[in-house]
Formats: C-alpha cells, sequence, structure tokens
C-alpha cells in the first residue's frame, strides 16, 4: 500500500493563515502527476508551526481531496507520547491510511523509552510508519528497537532519513521482507532503492510531482537505466531544495511555479539570494520554469 512517491506536502500559507484552496489544489496537481501516495504535516508541511485546530485540516482536506485515490501518511510526531497520540487518533478520525511519527526529539530517551513510544501508538488502531531521523530527532531508533516493533501488528514499516543505504539490509533482515522501508532522503532514493527500499517521502515530489513518480515507476519494473537518467535530472533540484533551511526553497519553487506564496513561519525565514538562485537554475533545467 505505501510505495513510490510520496511527497512530504509543504502547508500553504497566506498572511500567516493556513491557505486552503492552495492546498487543495496542490494535492490535486500531486495526484494527476502520477504521485503514489501523500504525507501531509511532516516536517516539510511546518509541523510544529501548526496549530491543532490546522493540524487536524490539513490533514481532512488532504484525505478528502486523495478521495482513496492514494493513501495520505498524516505526520504525527511528537516529543511527548501522549500528544503523539492524540494526534495519531486525530488523523485516524480524519480518514487517514496510516500516520509518520518521528522519533521522540529533545528528551533523547532509551531505546527502551523509544519502543514504548512507538507500542503505545500501535494501539490506536491505524498503521504506524516510524520515522528515523537523528538529524533532527538527535537520537536514532536502532535496528534493534525496529526488529522489536515489527512484531507489532500495526507498526507497518520506516521512512529511513538516515542516508545510511547499508541499513536498508540489516533492517530488511531483522524486520522482514513485509515491513515497508522507504527513503527520506531525495538524494540517496535512488541507492535506497536499489538496496531493496519501496520508495521515497519526497521534498522533491512538490515541485517535480511527475518526474520523481516516473523515477519511481521505473525502479518498481527494475529500468535502472530510465531511474538513473530521471536521477541525474533532478538531481541539482534535490541539491537546490536544500541550500537553505527546508522548506524555504521548496516553497520558493513552488512561488514560481504558481502553486502557492513562498510564506513560512519563524522561526523559519524566506531563501536566501543562493538558495534561489539555485531553485531557479534547476527548474530552469528541468524545463519546469522559464525566466
Amino acid at each position: 500500500m505505501f510505495y513510490g512517491s510520496i511527497p512530504a506536502l509543504v502547508s500553504p500559507f497566506r498572511d500567516d493563515a493556513l491557505d486552503e484552496d492552495a492546498f487543495g489544489a496542490l494535492v490535486r496537481w500531486q495526484i494527476a502527476c502520477g504521485s503514489h501516495g501523500l504525507a501531509p504535516a511532516g516536517t516539510t508541511g511546518e509541523a510544529p508551526a501548526l496549530s491543532a485546530a490546522e493540524h487536524r485540516r490539513v490533514i481532512e482536506i488532504c484525505v478528502a481531496e486523495a478521495n482513496g485515490k492514494i493513501p495520505v501518511i498524516a505526520g504525527c510526531g511528537a516529543n511527548i507520547t501522549t500528544k503523539a497520540c492524540v494526534l495519531a487518533e486525530t488523523a485516524k478520525a480524519a480518514g487517514a491510511d496510516a500516520v509518520l511519527v518521528a522519533a521522540p526529539y529533545y528528551n533523547k530517551p532509551s531505546q527502551e523509552g523509544i519502543y514504548a513510544h512507538y507500542a503505545a501508538l500501535a494501539q490506536i488502531g491505524i498503521p504506524v510508519i516510524l520515522y528515523n531521523i537523528p538529524g533532527r530527532s538527535v537520537i536514532d531508533i536502532s535496528v534493534d528497537t525496529m526488529a522489536r516493533l515489527a512484531k507489532l501488528e500495526m507498526i507497518a514499516g520506516l521512512k529511513d532519513a538516515t542516508a545510511d543505504l547499508g541499513r536498508v539490509a540489516d533492517q530488511r533482515a531483522q524486520c522482514g521482507a513485509n515491513f515497508v522501508q522507504l527513503s527520506g532522503d531525495d538524494l540517496s532514493a535512488l541507492g535506497f532503492a536499489a538496496h531493496g527500499g519501496a520508495g521515497c517521502i519526497s521534498v522533491t515530489a512538490n515541485v517535480a510531482p511527475a518526474l520523481c513518480a516516473q523515477m519511481q515507476d521505473a525502479l518498481a519494473r527494475g529500468d535502472f537505466t530510465v531511474a538513473c537518467a530521471l536521477n541525474d535530472a533532478l538531481q541539482p533540484l534535490h541539491r537546490a531544495l536544500f541550500a537553505d533551511a527546508s522548506p524555504a526553497p521548496a516553497k520558493y519553487a513552488l512561488s514560481l511555479l504558481g502553486r502557492c506564496t513562498p510564506d513560512l513561519r519563524l522561526p523559519l525565514t524566506p531563501a536566501n539570494d543562493s538558495a534561489r538562485k539555485a531553485v531557479e537554475n534547476a527548474l530552469s533545467g528541468l524545463d519546469l520554469w522559464s525566466r
């Protein structure tokens, strides 16, 4: 159910309010371009800057627009287990197909604490995708802990943003072939698939959804020649979208494409001049935007 190109959707703002019309149109565009799933209210969606009502609304809009065509994996990360559970319950009530939950950040729990955190979420009755991103959470979900969690019925898989491709085989060996492994890093998504990954929860797919979907389709059919060519073409955009704090470059790119404003909420600030230039060059190189 969870595979292919899954954009980690931005949350469009206008005058510091959630731009519901722009978000709905963005979701429809993603579906029309062949995306295989949708991941709203995550890191790229500025989830920490959303109010509880906005977080719920983003998921509701995404679910309504998807209308069962492709799965919705709602971001529900929090560093307090009770809060993460409330978010997951809200996502379940809104009709999400799964929740994406980052390892608890700031608190730096032990591996036993990490296990208990996800075990509590598994009781809610919606599939849970673990999100291992040590660069933001500081802690790493160990392979041994994943193996324990994979035995729980509602733990469906993993978004891996470690960029350690060697872990894919280790995780498959300990968690089993049915444990879905999704890359959380566009730059290593091609290699992740070669190691046995099922897809990518992608920042780049916000901006170039058709190309990202085509690359994942090529990987699914084992056509690495086509996949490599598409990845080579996308590489400048992958890098440009992280030339400044994400999702500032992605929102700037989407503003050039007329999809939303580049507005962010503090402490995030607009993309700097260098990042904007890199985005412009990457979009021009892909014939997605002309100067």
